[in-house]
């Protein structure tokens, strides 16, 4: 039961984990490296490093997650970023599909309303908690 459980975790978060391999590939080809932890691929260096520089958060993105992979700019990122990052795993293996577009709408409702569309987001609020369960928020 346990097995099938998995598997279908797994499936429905599989449209992102398709994505996230596609970009890890991508590294993969321009000199970055691949590794498994707790369940999850991780890439980094090469072109996932590069894009992670440019992206929406500038160069202070260290990694970011689709479905069971984990992109991140160095290893030492990976290892900084591990935990965080396992929770959007976990979100990604709740919502599926939806997870897209559900982080997209509360970053935009937040926006919207003056707050930060990262650091107040639900799911992100969600991730520091686990990362650092006795901080306030």
């Amino acid at each position: 039961m346990r097995t099938i459980l998995l598997f279908l975790k797994v499936l429905w978060a599989s449209p992102y984990t398709l994505f996230g391999l596609a970009v890890g590939l991508l590294g993969l080809i321009t000199g970055g490296h691949v590794q498994v932890r707790r369940g999850v691929v991780e890439f980094h260096g090469g072109a996932v490093r590069w894009l992670l520089e440019r992206g929406p958060r500038g160069p202070l993105a260290m990694a970011i997650t689709f479905g069971h992979t984990v992109l991140g700019q160095s290893e030492a990122a990976l290892d900084l970023c591990r935990t965080h990052e396992q929770v959007h795993v976990r979100q990604y293996e709740l919502w599926g599909p939806v997870f897209g577009p559900a982080y997209l709408l509360c970053s935009l409702l937040l926006w919207f309303c003056g707050r930060d569309a990262y650091r107040d987001n639900p799911f992100e609020r969600q991730a520091r908690k686990k990362e650092n369960p006795g901080a306030e928020e």
